[in-house]
């Protein structure tokens, strides 16, 4: 569960990036977010993460304060960042261990993990090389591995479909529902509407820093008197903001 409560951010001292932020994200969820560019997405997403602190208000994952409880609220989520570039000099098996050391993910069950998610993503060949070798689409799942390789109960995932291909954000879309329907939750971002509307259970649109929506695909429709897609409703509803 993520539990944002009247949370605030400003660059400036004067216009806020986040605006009064309330929403919770329960268990057995895939939420949703999106937005604009600069509509406060990335802002929210690092204080979720505990990257950026917020002026105020207060945010738990899993009832763990992310500011004064940092440490066991990071333990609860997987973090898949918008850009993969990173430990790049890393073979990709060097990173994935290095994911699991800082978990503590015991050498048995990392192995395990570790052949599973490989396969899935078509990644067994390329772990013995360095991640700079890799493609976009490569960096992306080798990132997405790592944040994943403890078994987390709370999914963070930015953009996670960029620079994949159709077999892997297949595949990415389908672990995300084994993970709800265990019970756990799922918080993904993403510009790919049409994935929003068929995979998401609530999502929450954001724009200037403020949610102007959040609920089911229904209660917006219902909102909107409108079957149009959500895509046509998303661009109404910001560009009317």
């Amino acid at each position: 569960m993520i539990e944002i409560t009247n949370v605030n951010k400003s660059y400036t001292g004067v216009e806020k990036a986040v605006d009064n932020l309330n929403v919770v994200i329960p268990e057995g969820e895939i939420f949703g977010f999106l937005g604009p560019n600069g509509a406060g997405k990335t802002t929210s997403i690092k204080m979720i993460t505990g990257i950026l602190k917020p002026d105020s208000g207060s945010i738990k994952i899993n009832g763990k304060d992310i500011v004064s409880q940092t440490v066991e609220a990071k333990k609860q989520f997987g973090f898949v960042p918008d850009t993969p570039n990173m430990f790049l000099r890393l073979k990709g098996i060097e990173y994935l261990n290095f994911m699991a050391d800082i978990y503590g993910v015991p050498s048995d069950l990392r192995l395990e993990r570790i052949e599973s998610m490989s396969k899935r993503f078509s990644m067994t060949d390329a772990l013995g090389d360095q991640i700079q070798s890799y493609s976009h689409g490569m960096r992306q799942k080798i990132v997405v591995m790592g944040a994943l390789i403890h078994e987390p109960p709370v999914w963070i995932l930015d953009e996670p479909m960029t620079g994949l291909d159709p077999k892997s954000s297949y595949v990415l879309k389908e672990m995300m529902k084994e993970h709800v329907q265990s019970n756990k939750t799922v918080f993904f971002s993403t510009h790919v509407l049409d994935v929003a509307e068929r995979i998401c259970d609530r999502v929450a649109i954001i724009n200037k820093g403020k949610i102007l929506f959040c609920g089911k695909m229904e209660e917006i429709k219902e909102h909107f008197k409108s079957n149009d897609s959500l895509e046509k409703m998303f661009l109404e509803m910001t560009e009317h903001e």
